[in-house]
């Protein structure tokens, strides 16, 4: 036999079929009348275990909106279940808050490389903020603010108030601004460091219920390079593997650039980043000065200043490579190269590429801090 009989009368009924019709009241109050409505003994007069499965909720909660009901009345059985204790006090108020952030943002004690929950919450009560404090509180609170004071982030950081930097930057915004001249091409190239590594045991693969396996060991099978270049205004990229990164292999891919990739072109603009092989001496000395000179005569280079290799967008598709293919254990150059042509095959076919945005005017404003203040 059921305890507190649910008879909905003729106008709770259909305040109920209201509730549930319009949609404008909260969630929880919805699922209470789909509760009294299927309980109903004047109507479907379900039992608790089959009304929860219908409405994915607990028969707990079906029980108790059933004796609200009877008990209280409709009114009180809609709402929420009154809390009958009082709330604990929060550990840390607005006030104890901020210290606890300040001292997560301040330098780590010596000896110690960066701070801990129990170093956080054992700084806290030495300093008197509170009496005591559990390590689960300041890893909710630090949570709730987004802060992070166990992790770094690698990051490269530009000088403030340079001049060489700024002007570097608005000399590749510019050129990344110029419209599509199939004459004169926009290059990006840049180059990726790959470490060849073999497996020692053979992978598991994956199966029903149960992810691939690989051992924890490897083995080092030497190095590689991937070099990138992408044309970002027709789609295009191409990636070349190489033994090494030298200053002739930058110039014998330069030379295959100009040759092979754009024959036709007038002038090739190429954006590389600031290193001491991407130098038109380098082509010097992979070639004799006549083939030198003429590969420099169809070549326009414009460096990306030190500390500013983001705005490389061969930055961007390396990532996309490394995401979407090299996230792996490659054992070879054979196999390094057959991968990467198969992605550049890919990614060419589907057109795509990168949506350029940042501007001058928006590199004066966001990085204003970067430009030397000048003394008028």
């Amino acid at each position: 036999m059921k305890r507190y009989i649910v008879r909905l009368t003729t106008e709770e009924h259909k305040q109920l079929e209201d509730i549930i019709s319009k949609g404008k009241s909260a969630a929880y109050k919805i699922k209470h009348a789909h509760i009294l409505l299927s309980a109903d003994a004047g109507g479907e007069n379900l039992t608790d275990e089959e009304i929860a499965k219908a409405l994915h909720c607990h028969r707990n909660t079906v029980f108790n909106v059933r004796q609200r009901f009877v008990e209280k009345g409709l009114e009180t059985a809609l709402e929420r279940k009154k809390q009958e204790r009082p709330s604990v006090a929060k550990m840390l108020d607005g006030e104890k808050e901020a210290h606890l952030i300040a001292i997560g943002c301040s330098q780590p004690p010596e000896g110690c490389a960066r701070w801990t929950l129990k170093l956080l919450a054992d700084r806290m009560v030495e300093l008197e903020i509170v009496e005591s404090i559990s390590y689960e509180t300041v890893r909710r609170t630090l949570k709730k603010n987004e802060l992070k004071p166990h992790l770094r982030e690698c990051w490269v950081i530009p000088p403030e108030q340079n001049a060489d930097f700024v002007a570097h930057m608005e000399d590749i915004l510019q050129v990344y601004h110029r419209p599509y001249d199939p004459c004169l091409p926009q290059v990006c190239m840049d180059e990726q460091p790959v470490q060849l590594i073999k497996e020692v045991r053979t992978p598991i693969p994956a199966s029903e219920g149960q992810p691939e396996r690989y051992d924890v060991e490897y083995e080092r099978n030497g190095t590689a390079v991937n070099f990138m270049f992408t044309e970002p205004l027709s789609c295009w990229r191409k990636v070349k593997v190489r033994e090494h990164r030298t200053g002739v292999d930058w110039a014998q891919e330069i030379k295959e650039l100009l040759d092979v990739d754009y024959p036709d072109a007038e002038k090739v603009i190429l954006v590389c980043d600031n290193l001491n092989t991407h130098r038109p001496a380098s082509l010097y000395e992979a070639f004799p000065p006549q083939e030198a000179r003429r590969l420099l005569n169809r070549l326009e280079i414009h460096y990306t200043p030190k500390h500013g290799s983001w705005l490389n967008i061969a930055e961007t598709e390396l990532s996309a490579l490394t995401i979407q293919c090299l996230d792996r254990r490659i054992p070879d150059l054979e196999t390094l190269h057959q991968e990467t042509k198969a992605w550049e095959q890919k990614r060419n076919a589907g057109q795509k590429s990168v949506d350029w945005q940042f501007t001058t005017d928006d590199a004066r404003i966001k990085l204003k801090r970067l430009y030397p203040q000048i003394q008028l």
